[in-house]
């Protein structure tokens, strides 16, 4: 561009105004016809400036000199082209080192990649098995492996899950496995915080890629079957717990499937419900199965299933559970009757139907999760400043860190009420004790008001500003 002035200056090009002492900084952007008027026209169509003896208007000058100008721009979200693409800047820019200085990722969740704003959304089955043995034994991710659809099908969307759920996807459907070491260091994926919970875990974990025209939009999680034995926790040579919360975070939708002839909820189920909490908006129950019992007793099933819900998820909200059969035979009218068949004909269409808005809905999720993280990212640092300023300059260190971090309860009380924080918005105490004990609180850093700063306005200004910019693609 800067050559292209030269030349409409009267300058001529050649080989050696390219050697010679051009100052190249002070060099006018170049004159484009109709790039102003089609650049005010976008940003003001109501209104338009009266122009100078140049034909150019002086705010329309401005815009070219600002899209020219060699010195780089502030408002460095101007030209995203995506509301994911602007997100992206806004971590690496503000968010992300307001995580590195203060270790967030150690203490809540690994600092996010390029792969995790570009990754589908994804969906995650768990509790398809329950029993004294697990029917799986590993995390299966089915993603897509070249096929280039871009029609959603109710009626796809019913095989496929059909064929999570009865594991048709290890009869030889898939078109590549990839193992889980493989994938967790794949940097167009977005598995590499699964890194954390070490070999044991990763050798548990693969990737079937299939050729199914709707993983174009959606990617499944298949969960290993839920353990109902206390004893058999201590076969897992990984944190089972751990790794669901992971992907429940990362989820769009969870699936907490349940047989009726199997409605008890294991000590392990239990502490895996326990782990979504904060992801209430994402689970829906479905009882699979559902043509196997009669009318009367699907009642009564229908009803201990709610009770036993209720005293796990511990929420006013009555859950929203769908009755259906996912297999590959028919609805069994014997059990069921024509009733029966209409209902799991209608809530089948409901779950399907949820499932297909997920793609429609994963834009306004990952803002939501965003801002979740941004937040959480927030308390995280002034808790850490905190335990830093109760630090002593010289003598007693190791006195006050054991005592800061026994009445850590006491400490998040002083925090909140300090800079006035919603309680809910803290992390578990026991959690963070856990990770403390490996920190010295002397070399954490001090708060800094400026990247505090930073997050609130992003918050308040940037995010905003970049929704009014730009729509949701499915909209």
């Amino acid at each position: 561009m800067q050559l292209v002035s030269l030349v409409q200056d009267g300058n001529e090009l050649s080989h050696d105004i390219l050697k010679g002492d051009v100052d190249f900084e002070n060099v006018k952007p170049p004159k484009m016809e109709g790039l102003d008027e089609l650049i005010q026209k976008k940003k003001n169509p109501s209104n338009s400036s009266k122009p100078d003896s140049d034909g150019n208007s002086p705010r329309q000058a401005s815009i070219t000199t600002q899209w020219f100008s060699s010195k780089p721009s502030k408002r460095y979200l101007s030209n995203v082209t995506s509301i994911q693409d602007g997100l992206k800047k806004l971590y690496t820019r503000k968010l992300k080192p307001l995580e590195v200085t203060y270790c967030f990722n150690d203490f809540v969740s690994p600092l996010l990649t390029n792969s995790d704003f570009d990754a589908k959304p994804m969906v995650m089955l768990l509790g398809a098995h329950i029993g004294p043995e697990p029917t799986t034994d590993r995390f299966v991710v089915v993603m897509l492996a070249y096929w280039k659809a871009h029609i959603l099908s109710l009626k796809l969307l019913l095989q496929l899950i059909q064929a999570i759920v009865w594991e048709s996807l290890k009869s030889g459907t898939d078109e590549r496995s990839v193992p889980g070491n493989t994938i967790a260091v794949h940097a167009d994926m977005p598995f590499t915080g699964l890194n954390s919970f070490g070999t044991a875990f990763l050798s548990k974990f693969e990737c079937s890629q299939m050729p199914h025209p709707l993983l174009e939009h959606i990617t499944f999680v298949d969960t290993p079957g839920v353990l109902s034995g206390e004893k058999q926790r201590t076969q897992r040579a990984y944190d089972f717990t751990g790794v669901t919360a992971w992907f429940a975070a990362k989820c769009d939708l969870i699936l907490l499937l349940f047989d009726p002839h199997k409605l008890d909820i294991s000590d392990e189920f239990k502490r895996v419900i326990y782990s979504l909490r904060g992801h209430d908006d994402k689970i829906r129950v479905v009882l699979n199965k559902a043509d196997q019992v009669d009318t009367q007793q699907l009642m009564r099933i229908y009803g201990a299933l709610m009770w036993s819900l209720g005293k796990v998820l511990n929420t006013p909200e009555v859950v929203r559970v769908y009755i259906g059969s996912f297999n590959e035979k028919p609805v069994n009218e014997g059990f069921t009757g024509p009733i029966g068949k209409a209902l799991f004909e209608k809530e089948q269409e409901d779950l399907l139907t949820d499932l297909k808005d997920i793609p429609k809905k994963a834009c306004d999720r990952r803002i939501n999760e965003f801002v979740k993280r941004a937040r959480a990212a927030k308390i995280h640092a002034y808790i850490v400043g905190h335990l830093k300023k109760e630090m002593p300059t010289f003598i007693g260190k190791a006195k006050t860190q054991h005592r800061l971090t026994d009445n850590l309860e006491e400490e998040f009380v002083k925090v909140q009420r300090d800079y006035h924080l919603p309680p809910g918005d803290f992390p578990d105490v026991e959690n963070f004790k856990e990770v403390l004990r490996g920190y010295s609180f002397d070399r954490f850093e001090k708060l800094k008001p400026k990247m505090i700063q930073d997050v609130d306005e992003m918050l308040g200004y940037d995010i905003p500003n970049l929704l009014k910019t730009l729509r949701n693609p499915y909209d």
